[in-house]
């Protein structure tokens, strides 16, 4: 019953920022902040709180990405996850949904991805020490497309250890 009210949760948070009138009623970090601590919430993880200063590193990141909507990481300090998509309508929800789909491709038991398979972003999601996060999203100068960032501390991904 959890993961089927997580899956329409995210589903939902998909849909709602699509027009204008209902992104409105969801800030941006509630878009970013909300499907990613339903994942946290199906492993029973407490929740991630938006930092104001993750936020500001993320969108100073993201600016400098504007400009040719590289998939490139920052290398700061934070954990990092990046999205990219075409066209102008990609909503935070939608990266974040993209990020958790790969959930899929992650053994506990190995502590690993599946065969060629990224599930990196989702371990830093669900990662057990992570507690703070702030993301940002630009539209890419030139029509070429939608660059947003998440970084989150402490970091996690680290080789050896299991995220949960």
């Amino acid at each position: 019953m959890r993961t089927c009210f997580i899956a329409i949760t995210i589903f939902l948070l998909c849909l709602l920022p699509r027009t204008s009138q209902a992104a409105g009623y969801l800030s941006t970090a509630s878009q970013f902040l909300l499907p990613q601590n339903a994942a946290r919430a199906a492993l029973r993880m407490p929740p991630l709180v938006w930092d104001s200063n993750l936020a500001r590193y993320a969108q100073w990141y993201a600016n400098q990405r504007r400009y040719d909507c590289d998939l490139r990481h920052s290398n700061g300090p934070y954990g990092e996850n990046i999205f990219w998509g075409s066209g102008r309508g990609w909503s935070p929800a939608q990266a974040v949904t993209a990020w958790v789909s790969e959930r899929k491709w992650y053994n506990y038991w190995s502590n690993s991805c599946a065969g060629d398979q990224e599930c990196g972003h989702y371990t830093q999601i669900v990662w057990r020490k992570t507690r703070r996060v702030g993301c940002a999203r630009v539209n890419c100068f030139g029509g070429k497309g939608v660059f947003m960032t998440c970084n989150y501390d402490p970091p996690g991904n680290f080789i050896g250890e299991r995220p949960y």
